[in-house]
């Protein structure tokens, strides 16, 4: 069994200490700047599948059937590719044209292997957070404490050096974690997550440092609706649209919009996303903002 650090509540509220039990009828309101209603940021995923990881390696199981359970198996792997050869380019030109701030959240191997895209990333104004070393290995309980810290140094470290510089925010590899991961993560020098989507709003989380936690929506996430859940693809615009109107209407909140390029890139599929980016793009009273830029005003509101 997994070494448990979690101290498990008794009582009202949530089951951990992760962070504190607070629904959204009992929060101040949250300011976004110039009076903007919602928030949105574009998350964009830079992976790479790696025909042969380590025996060890923990990947997400509902995927399983399409990480390949042989080897080589060049159907998926090419599948993936595709989103770094041809997909992401028609990602980027669409949220770029609409503008929308996008952070990339990069594979450390990703960065290391496709040196033009984060050359194009950089040119762009696109940020970049960690996620992971690739999309065949995620993070869990099933590594011990010195492995796991290891595991986020050496990313961290790795995006670094294609980088040029050290990202400051972390999206978990399908949003894999272990009970120790945000202490981790805070232990490391981060500044925000991208793994809990469970709110609206960004949240404290009881780290020390504290990290922010920042939406990141698996509802419409586009590999889980499309991969996983087998959504039509055209019913994407009038997801997102509902979603954002909605938020929009409350006030305070912030909509993250996770792309992965080698499912939305593909020829049938991309004029949907630009119909949902455009709805956004019309919508009044919008911050467009990158991730760390939201998860910096809503920590300052908290410290004042």
């Amino acid at each position: 069994m997994p070494d448990q650090t979690i101290r498990y509540r008794h009582g009202p509220g949530y089951d951990h200490s992760h962070y504190d039990w607070k629904p959204s009828t009992k929060r101040a309101p949250i300011d976004w700047p110039e009076g903007a209603k919602v928030a949105v940021s574009a998350y964009v995923y830079l992976e790479y599948m790696e025909l042969d990881p380590p025996a060890d390696a923990v990947a997400d199981p509902r995927f399983a059937g399409a990480l390949g359970s042989f080897y080589p198996d060049f159907q998926n792997y090419s599948r993936r590719e595709f989103g770094n050869r041809v997909g992401i380019f028609r990602v980027l030109d669409i949220l770029e044209r609409y503008g929308f701030r996008v952070t990339i959240c990069a594979n450390a191997m990703a960065a290391a292997r496709y040196p033009y895209i984060v050359e194009r990333c950089l040119k762009a104004g696109h940020r970049f957070a960690a996620h992971g070393w690739s999309l065949n290995r995620m993070l869990s309980s099933k590594m011990n404490d010195t492995e796991e810290r290891q595991h986020i140094a050496d990313c961290l470290g790795s995006l670094e050096r294609s980088l040029g510089f050290k990202p400051v925010g972390w999206a978990g590899q399908d949003y894999g974690e272990s009970e120790r991961t945000p202490q981790l993560l805070a232990d490391a020098g981060l500044d925000y997550v991208l793994d809990w989507p469970n709110d609206d709003e960004p949240y404290m989380m009881n780290t020390r440092p504290s990290l922010v936690s920042l939406p990141n929506q698996s509802e419409w996430d586009d590999a889980q609706l499309f991969a996983v859940r087998r959504v039509d693809s055209w019913r994407y615009p009038e997801i997102i649209g509902s979603a954002f109107d909605q938020l929009a209407s409350e006030g305070g909140r912030m909509l993250g919009l996770g792309v992965h390029p080698w499912i939305f890139g593909q020829a049938h599929r991309i004029k949907y996303l630009e119909q949902a980016v455009e709805i956004i793009a019309k919508g009044s009273s919008v911050w467009f903002a990158h991730a760390e830029d939201i998860a910096n005003s809503y920590r300052a509101q908290c410290n004042t």
